[in-house]
């Protein structure tokens, strides 16, 4: 049930008549309490849409009562009339639900440079807001859907608490702090700084490290709110494990989704001086579009993965570099390992280990093989 498997949550998911091709396409979550608490991540993007000024002021107070999210259109570029149309969107669902509209968040997706048709944007409030049921979880998870093949949802049960959620994204994953669109909640009862301690860390190791086509969205949102209707104050450590747990499976299915993808790259480094030059090697080599041709053409080709991280300022020496391949350590010292023919790559991961020899600090990133359905699915998104 995602986002109302925990108690004191309803939503719905509705086609209010955005997208032309009449899928679902609105979708509302509703904290009914006790507890408001929130907490939020987005895009570091400079250029950020309407919807994410928004609720970055929203959660400034801690308190969210409902989230409205949108598909078919992103709101961003889209200059004052498109703040407008995020201000009237809230008042529209304070309206209908009985709130403030100081506490509601609002997300889009969708295309970039097109202001929303607010003449089937707002009715569609008045209707989801009529639908919200315990059970509408995943009729919200589809409703969000652009790209995505398939509603991604994930749930996590502890001892009389709860952390559920729900996620879009299948294309611009390579976020700062968040992807796409992801609604995270829990009937566990936490103040908005525990919820916000927990979700940082959170999206740093799970969403930050999905890196599938580097490209950074300008609506990129993860919410967390809190119920507590459960009643239960958790231990501190136990609630940040579970909801990174529900981050990670998101974001795994994230990857899982990315448009056009064939293989889901893991990419490992270890052995870095740092974390952050861990990081930074990572994503180098997931950003490699010669590396990822290479992936998707089942060529374990390694000179591609030291030439990326040959491009970082990380800690290294080029005679001490070590690369596998499936487990197979096709780069030794810098020169070549172990015969690349013994590298299987039929399967749908592909699991890459780059060793920089200079310390004890590792990191994971995701990617995703660069493909012709990729490009095609790229070139014809607007038409």
């Amino acid at each position: 049930m995602s986002v109302t498997a925990a108690q004191g949550f309803t939503a719905a998911g509705i086609a209010a008549g955005i997208k032309e091709n009449g899928n679902p396409d609105l979708a509302l979550v509703v904290n009914n309490g006790p507890r408001l608490a929130a907490a939020g991540v987005f895009t570091s993007n400079r250029v950020k849409a309407a919807p994410v000024v928004w609720s970055e002021q929203v959660l400034k107070g801690g308190t969210v009562s409902a989230v409205v999210l949108n598909s078919g259109g992103a709101n961003a570029c889209t200059g004052p009339l498109g703040f407008q149309d995020t201000h009237a969107t809230a008042e529209k669902a304070a309206e209908a639900l009985g709130h403030n509209a100081g506490e509601v968040a609002i997300a889009s997706t969708g295309l970039i440079g097109l202001r929303l048709p607010m003449d089937k944007l707002l009715p569609g409030i008045d209707r989801a807001a009529a639908e919200l049921t315990e059970h509408g979880g995943e009729k919200a998870a589809i409703a969000i859907k652009t790209t995505d093949s398939v509603h991604k949802t994930a749930v996590v049960t502890r001892e009389g608490w709860t952390v559920g959620g729900m996620a879009k994204g299948a294309g611009m994953l390579a976020p700062g702090l968040a992807t796409m669109l992801v609604v995270l909640t829990t009937d566990a009862d936490v103040p908005a700084a525990g919820l916000d301690t927990a979700l940082r860390d959170a999206t740093r190791t799970t969403f930050d490290r999905v890196d599938s086509d580097g490209c950074m969205s300008t609506n990129d949102t993860v919410l967390l709110l809190a119920s507590g209707a459960s009643g239960v104050v958790p231990d501190t450590a136990a609630f940040a494990e579970a909801v990174r747990t529900v981050c990670d499976d998101l974001a795994r299915q994230l990857i899982g989704d990315a448009e056009g993808a064939s293989k889901d790259i893991r990419i490992e480094v270890v052995g870095a001086a740092s974390e952050d030059d861990a990081v930074e090697v990572g994503r180098s080599i997931a950003r490699n579009n010669l590396l990822k041709c290479a992936i998707h053409g089942e060529d374990p080709n390694w000179g591609r993965v030291l030439s990326a991280i040959g491009t970082t300022s990380a800690v290294f020496e080029p005679d001490q570099l070590n690369v596998a391949i499936n487990d197979i350590w096709v780069c030794k010292n810098g020169s070549v390992g172990e015969d690349r023919e013994l590298v299987d790559m039929r399967y749908r991961e592909v699991r890459i280990t780059a060793d920089l020899a200079a310390g004890t600090e590792s990191a994971v990133i995701w990617a995703n093989d660069l493909t012709a359905d990729y490009v095609h699915e790229n070139s014809a998104y607007s038409s």
